[in-house]
C-alpha cells in the first residue's frame, strides 16, 4: 500500500519500508511519529479513502542537508555578498501505511475524557485574569501606533513636493 503525505510544505509518495528526508520534525532518533496529513492512499491501481489512512514512521536521525551557497551581486556597484546555508532535516523510515487510523482514535478518546474535565475546571478560575489582561495590552499599542503614524504621514508629503519642483526645472 502507498500514500501521498504532506509535511514541511512538500509532498512525498511513501510505502512501508521507504526512507525519506523531510524538513525538521520534533523528536529524537528512535522515536515513532505519525504523519497525519495524508492526501492520497491506494494499492496498485485502486485508490483508498485517505481520511482513514494513517502513516507511521520512525526517526532515523536528525541531520543537515547539503550546503547551499547564496551569492548576491549587483553589476557596476561593487556589491557582492556570499553566504552559506545548511537546512535542518529529519531522516524517516516508514514503518506502516494502513487503515488503522480509526482504531488509534478510539483508544485516546477514553483517556482524553478525564483530561477534558480537568481542563474545564482550571480555566474558570483564570478567566477573570485573562479577560482583564488583554484590555490593558490593547490600549498600549493604540497609543504607540497613533504617535508613530503622525510623523510618518508628514514626511512623504514634503518629499513629494520636493520632487515636483525638481521635475519642473
Amino acid at each position: 500500500m502507498f500514500a501521498v503525505v504532506r509535511t514541511g510544505g512538500k509532498q512525498y509518495r511513501v510505502a512501508a519500508g521507504d526512507k525519506i528526508a523531510v524538513e525538521k520534525l520534533a523528536g529524537e532518533a528512535g522515536d515513532t511519529i505519525t504523519l497525519g496529513d495524508v492526501l492520497l492512499a491506494g494499492e496498485g491501481d485502486k485508490i483508498a479513502d485517505a481520511a482513514k489512512t494513517t502513516v507511521s514512521a520512525e526517526i532515523i536521525a536528525q541531520a543537515k542537508s547539503e550546503k547551499v551557497t547564496v551569492f548576491k551581486k549587483r553589476r557596476r556597484h561593487n556589491y557582492r555578498r556570499k553566504n552559506g546555508h545548511r537546512q535542518q532535516m529529519t531522516l524517516l523510515r516508514i514503518t506502516a501505511v494502513g487503515d488503522s487510523k480509526a482504531e488509534k482514535k478510539a483508544a485516546p478518546k477514553k483517556e482524553a475524557a478525564p483530561k477534558a474535565e480537568e481542563k474545564k475546571a482550571a480555566p474558570k478560575k483564570d478567566s477573570s485574569e485573562e479577560k482583564a489582561a488583554p484590555k490593558a495590552k490593547k490600549a498600549a499599542p493604540k497609543k504607540a501606533a497613533a504617535t508613530k503614524a503622525a510623523p510618518a504621514k508628514k514626511a512623504p508629503a514634503k518629499k513629494a513636493a520636493a520632487k515636483k519642483t525638481e521635475s519642473k526645472k
